[in-house]
């Protein structure tokens, strides 16, 4: 359990950055009601590649750092002791995701095109798969969208909703069913076909770009676009999610131990009935609660980080453990507002603003009804 000295050196980097470049800009104006407008991005981004930490989980080939998933587990726990530190180093969702997925299979030019200025966080992406009832959400076999040959093109029509980073976003990875099997595209946005309809008003609002609708009319797609094999989007899907849903656990445990720092702090300080509020039972079991559902989520996420450094699809670990970690993140942080009392419900703490965003982990890369009755199933059919 011991931490290399490339861990060690990388862990200390990034706390010393999110202390001294990130949290300061937590309350810039730029952090909008819903999400951080793009110059904040821009700023964060610029001090990131900076430091020497921008898009660290990208290969060195392209710029990154090529972190391994043990190791991405130690900086993305760091980026995330702050709502904005994903968004400096360029992990936040879903680019994050999409950089795994196109390193692993997009052609030559198409990580020419797409993959090196979102690596150099000059652009960002979306991936656009969830659409409105009643096509596909948890379940992704009710994919509506559709996408039909014509010459050397494919046509795309269809709606998407709840597409994070829409906004803004240079292109998006678009599943759609050809032939009635889901494949996926790439597409610039600032193109005709592409509506963005609408701007979602989510409970969260750590990620750049927001929550949008997306309508494709008649969307004209060369078949060179098309993301890897026609036929094989699910498969791709499985390529992506398994690490997308292990880093989401990494930056949201930041935010949970961001906020149990803050009631600690208070629990220390703030005094009721002659005593800190720390050394009353209630409220010191609260604490010791919140210091086991951490240190059992981090053990979580570091042995799903080894299964998949060791070569393992990690499935079955990483639905658990996103699971696990969402819920533990969830209990820790709605202690913490407990502790803090009017200020956990209010603005004067940044508590209330990470427990609106660390609800919707439990929905995010699955909902925990999904992947408990995935993990049943595997469960009784004695493959897990």
């Amino acid at each position: 359990f011991s931490l290399t000295p490339r861990m060690q050196e990388l862990q200390a980097r990034t706390r010393q950055f999110i202390a001294e470049q990130v949290i300061p800009l937590e309350n810039d104006p730029l952090q909008g009601a819903h999400r951080p407008e793009e110059a904040l991005r821009a700023e964060l981004v610029a001090r990131a590649r900076k430091a020497g930490l921008l898009t660290p989980h990208a290969s060195t080939e392209l710029g990154g750092l090529g972190l391994n998933h043990a190791e991405k587990a130690i900086v993305f726990e760091e980026a995330g002791y702050s709502p904005l530190g994903p968004v400096a180093l360029n992990i936040h969702a879903p680019d994050e995701g999409n950089i795994h997925l196109l390193e692993a299979v997009a052609t030559p030019a198409q990580k020419a095109r797409w993959l090196q200025p979102m690596v150099e966080g000059r652009t960002r992406s979306c991936f656009a798969m969830t659409e409105p009832s009643p096509g596909a959400g948890s379940d992704p076999s009710m994919l509506q969208t559709t996408a039909v040959r014509d010459g050397d093109s494919y046509v795309i029509n269809g709606r998407k909703w709840f597409i994070t980073g829409a906004e803004g976003a240079s292109f998006a990875i678009i599943m759609a069913r050809l032939d009635d099997r889901a494949t996926m595209f790439l597409a610039d946005m600032n193109q005709p076909g592409i509506v963005l309809e609408r701007m979602m008003d989510s409970l969260d609002a750590c990620f750049t770009g927001g929550h949008g609708v997306l309508r494709f009319d008649n969307l004209r797609v060369s078949a060179t676009d098309i993301l890897g094999e026609p036929g094989q989007g699910f498969r791709y899907a499985q390529v992506r999610l398994a690490p997308a849903r292990l880093t989401h656990c990494m930056r949201w445990l930041g935010q949970a131990r961001r906020a149990h720092d803050l009631a600690l702090d208070y629990a220390r300080k703030r005094e009721a009935f002659g005593k800190p509020l720390g050394q009353h039972q209630g409220v010191g079991f609260m604490l010791a609660d919140n210091a086991m559902d951490l240190h059992g989520a981090r053990l979580a996420i570091w042995h799903t980080a080894w299964v998949l450094d060791q070569g393992g699809k990690g499935n079955v670990e990483s639905s658990m453990c996103k699971v696990m970690v969402s819920e533990a993140v969830w209990r820790v942080v709605d202690r913490c507002v407990q502790v803090l009392g009017g200020q956990g419900v209010t603005g004067e703490s940044l508590v209330m603003r990470i427990f609106k965003d660390v609800r919707a982990f439990r929905i995010y890369d699955g909902p925990s009804e999904v992947h408990r009755h995935s993990l049943a199933g595997k469960l009784l059919a004695g493959k897990a």
